[in-house]
């Protein structure tokens, strides 16, 4: 049973998301070591969700609510989407702009539905099936918590990786468009299926 907790959980916290690629970005633009305030926020957020929900089930939030918090991420990713698709990017001379704090890395997480999706199914269905509970709530959301910082840490290292091996700067400005681009698709996809749709 832990087994397949593991598998969902790694799963949707490795897939291709809004926090993953503010980091594949981060990176690209050479901001691992400066981002990793930004990691420790998400990995934060993660654990409040895991705890919450461990201990106290959906109830912490009200179910009406959803569809407004997932409208106010998708706000905040669209915010972050115009902040890469500004930026000039000169090789040798890294971006000032963009520059990720813990608290960007909360707050976009504590916003950003996909965190649901993670914590909601683990902590009321997985964990009591796998007789996880009391202090062991904690144990786990702690294990969660640090796949969390290396998610979006791990997409940030190849995206260091990746940016040291180009030089042209038309590509990085190319990246940074088609990156913002799919931050849009993403905020849009989330605030219709988890904002729109859940109102009407």
């Amino acid at each position: 049973m832990l087994l397949g907790i593991f598998a969902y959980a790694m799963s949707i916290m490795y897939t291709p998301g809004p926090v993953n690629l503010i980091g594949l970005h981060g990176g690209l633009n050479g901001k691992t070591r400066a981002h990793l305030g930004f990691f420790a926020g998400v990995a934060c957020a993660m654990f409040i969700f895991f705890m919450a929900f461990g201990f106290l089930g959906v109830t912490v939030i009200p179910h009406a609510l959803l569809p407004y918090i997932s409208l106010g991420g998708s706000g905040y990713i669209l915010y972050v989407a115009w902040g890469m698709a500004k930026k000039e990017i000169r090789v040798g001379e890294l971006p000032e702009q963009l520059q990720l704090s813990f608290w960007d890395g909360l707050f976009v997480q504590l916003l950003n539905p996909k965190a649901f999706i993670v914590t909601l199914p683990i902590t009321t269905i997985q964990f009591p099936a796998a007789g996880v509970a009391g202090s062991s709530v904690m144990l786990w959301s702690l294990v969660f918590t640090v796949f969390a910082f290396c998610a979006p840490g791990s997409y940030s290292l190849v995206g260091r990786w990746v940016g040291k091996r180009i030089e042209n700067p038309v590509y990085f400005r190319v990246f940074n468009w088609v990156m913002a681009w799919v931050l849009v698709f993403v905020a849009i996809d989330i605030g219709y299926e988890y904002g729109y749709l859940k109102l009407n």
